[in-house]
């Protein structure tokens, strides 16, 4: 059991090669109501089924590993663990393992994000909320955090671009009718309607994460050409418009791309040959 103990006051230093974390003590029984939950606790959703079927093992071989908390005062607050915790709450327990620890905030959040990553515990949505934190409230940048989580910078970006969507398509994503690989396709997206038309659509037609690619493809091919016509228009119209003054009829340029036609209506045989008259032929 002691070697046991030490192994787990090692793991968390393990984790996080910059972080210091300090052992208080060794591993203790306090009262289970001294104990809280860490607000910032990253997940956010917790499975009551999961936690169910926590609280049968606990009940059945009790708690194997500690949790680990942090002295608030007279309570302590949870680090890693809060499963364990609300389990051991479910079953009736009135004391609980923990190992205290002396760490900062900052130091807390990473331990607990990476627990709960390891665990694959988070959502995308949650595990993508908890790398903003670390980087908008810690100060640590991308690259510092794919390196102290294990991942590459691309991993963390990737997963930054989920926050870029519709609230609308962040919920389908939490209700799994998307999943997180049609997420970061449909990111690329800027106007929040269109991403939550493409989700629907993908809902609906049942397209996976390829086929989401290249219907995204295709309309980005589509607004670029409109976009490429529109400016075109804008100079053609021009030229319609001054040649329409000239021979004061209906004029047509149809332009290709490198050659075009200019179409004159005329409505008469006079018509015909006032126009003529206009080119002096």
């Amino acid at each position: 059991m002691t070697a046991k103990k030490s192994a787990l006051g090692k793991g968390l230093g393990a984790l996080i090669p910059d972080v210091e974390v300090k052992e208080l003590e060794g591993v203790k029984e306090v009262d289970i109501n001294d104990i809280f939950p860490n607000e910032e606790q990253p997940r956010k959703n917790i499975d009551i089924e999961k936690i169910e079927q926590l609280a049968q093992s606990i009940k059945e071989h009790g708690i194997i590993q500690p949790i680990i908390v942090k002295k608030e005062g007279e309570y302590f607050k949870i680090i890693a663990g809060e499963r364990r915790w609300r389990a051991a709450r479910l079953v009736g327990l009135k004391k609980v393992p923990i190992i205290e620890k002396e760490i900062s905030e900052k130091e807390a959040m990473e331990i607990s994000l990476i627990e709960n990553i390891q665990r694959e515990d988070l959502n995308p949505i949650e595990e993508a909320l908890a790398y903003k934190k670390l980087i908008d409230e810690f100060g640590l940048t991308q690259d510092e955090l794919a390196r102290r989580l294990g991942k590459s910078r691309p991993a963390i970006t990737n997963s930054l671009r989920l926050l870029n969507l519709d609230k609308r398509v962040i919920d389908m994503i939490l209700n799994s009718d998307i999943t997180e690989g049609h997420g970061k396709v449909i990111a690329g997206i800027e106007d929040k309607n269109k991403q939550y038309e493409i989700a629907i659509k993908v809902v609906n037609e049942g397209l996976n994460v390829r086929q989401t690619e290249k219907l995204i493809q295709n309309l980005n091919n589509i607004k670029d050409k409109k976009e490429k016509n529109n400016t075109k228009d804008i100079y053609i119209k021009d030229i319609e418009d001054r040649l329409k003054n000239i021979f004061g009829t209906k004029v047509n340029i149809n332009k290709g791309r490198k050659k075009g036609k200019i179409e004159i209506e005329y409505y008469s045989e006079d018509d015909l040959q006032r126009i003529l008259d206009i080119l002096n032929l």
